[in-house]
């Protein structure tokens, strides 16, 4: 199974269209399914008086709420309609996560199609029924739920006419970088027993590895932040990858797939070949004279494997000698 990788732009474009339109180029080049942006209206989602996270104002280098540092990274409708003609141009898919109601109007007009959900509005009611009624895939950010928030939501989605086999549920910490002992990576198939969805993972920490890990447990999809530089001044930065940490982290998970394989225990192809190269038949230990009975004083057991499997030692045992063997001679009965 083909694992769908987001590489997730965010506002690592700081607010310009041409560092955007690098970020696209850079994950088509490493290989990403999908380059995923945000869409918000800064009044729409965040009052004056909210504050800013930890990380934002650690990972930031000026003051400031949280409403003026989003204003700052809103990409309009012109840009919006500027980075899905560009993702047609390189080739590869466009997705916006809205974080409002009308953001979810502006992409449904732009010809949208597959709906992400972030994690801090997995309890917006109001919300949720909107994106649910378009009946179409949807994933889902599960950062900073539990299990009965994550099932409420899906009922939310189910009731508004979104089913069920069309929803993809990401587990997620959200926290940027996330600690490596809080990433809880068992979450993801918990997540899956319990409602029986498709599961990703939605990776904060600051490497590749869990992402690879969550692959090898079962992910149909990985999310993951990148930028052009971890230095540049900006929320997310710090916690997102690098060019060539996007392109490792792709072609590891491209190889753990291909890894995978069907689950049957059966000799591949690649190592048939070297079967009777490292398997051991039964072999003279020293010379045998026909008639004399082999025993364990004069049989061994060596490479190559082309003769009587050791597996038959037992029946080997006893029996006459029907010619002359000189020592490290195949055993033939």
């Amino acid at each position: 199974m083909k694992t769908l990788i987001i590489a997730e732009a965010g506002v690592n474009h700081n607010g310009d269209i041409n560092i955007a339109k690098q970020m696209i180029e850079i994950a088509k080049e490493a290989g990403a399914d999908i380059v995923k942006f945000q869409t918000f209206q800064a009044d729409a989602i965040a009052s004056a008086k909210a504050t800013r996270a930890n990380y934002q104002i650690q990972n930031m280098k000026e003051d400031g709420s949280q409403l003026s540092m989003l204003k700052k990274l809103e990409l309009d409708h012109s840009a919006h309609k500027e980075l899905i003609s560009y993702c047609g141009k390189v080739g590869i898919e466009f997705l916006s996560t809205a974080f409002d109601l009308k953001s979810l109007d502006l992409l449904k007009s732009l010809g949208i199609t597959l709906w992400k959900i972030p994690s801090g509005e997995i309890t917006n009611l109001p919300y949720l029924r909107k994106i649910g009624s378009f009946k179409e895939q949807i994933i889902l950010s599960t950062g900073m739920s539990n299990l009965a928030e994550i099932e409420n939501a899906i009922s939310v989605l189910e009731k508004s006419g979104t089913e069920r086999k069309n929803i993809t549920v990401l587990h997620c910490n959200t926290d940027y970088p996330t600690p490596f002992e809080d990433v809880n990576l068992n979450a993801m198939n918990s997540i899956k027993s319990a409602f029986h969805v498709n599961v990703g993972y939605s990776d904060h920490t600051a490497g590749i590895e869990v992402s690879i890990a969550a692959v090898a447990l079962g992910a149909s999809l990985i999310e993951k932040h990148f930028t052009l530089d971890k230095n540049m001044s900006g929320p997310d930065h710090k916690a997102s990858l690098e060019p060539k940490e996007l392109k490792a982290m792709i072609s590891s998970i491209r190889n753990i797939e291909k890894s995978m394989g069907n689950g049957i225990k059966v000799p591949s192809q690649s190592e048939t070949k070297n079967i009777t190269i490292a398997r051991k038949s039964i072999i003279a230990s020293k010379d045998i004279s026909v008639g004399e009975l082999f025993s364990e004083d004069n049989l061994t057991t060596k490479r190559p494997g082309t003769g009587i499997s050791p597996m038959n030692w037992d029946l080997v045992i006893g029996q006459p000698a029907k010619r002359n063997f000189q020592a490290d001679e195949l055993i033939e009965l």
